[in-house]
């Protein structure tokens, strides 16, 4: 269970760096079928909420692209 959470979170990172999804879908589309099991899992995994990863990560991602 623990690797397929990680495969998960993985590509959850992935959407959530580029895509403007909401969290909710980003979570279903992953295989959560609750969005709140689903911010659980992230922030025990990497340490922050879905929502403060995009923040830290998608800001960076936008401006490597305009650039």
């Amino acid at each position: 269970i623990e690797y397929v959470q990680h495969l998960r979170i993985g590509k959850a990172r992935e959407l959530l760096e580029f895509t403007r999804r909401s969290i909710d879908q980003i979570a279903w589309s992953v295989g959560y079928e609750d969005p709140a099991a689903f911010r659980r899992v992230f922030g025990r995994i990497l340490g922050l909420t879905p929502g403060e990863y995009r923040h830290r990560f998608s800001s960076g991602a936008d401006m490597m692209i305009a650039a």
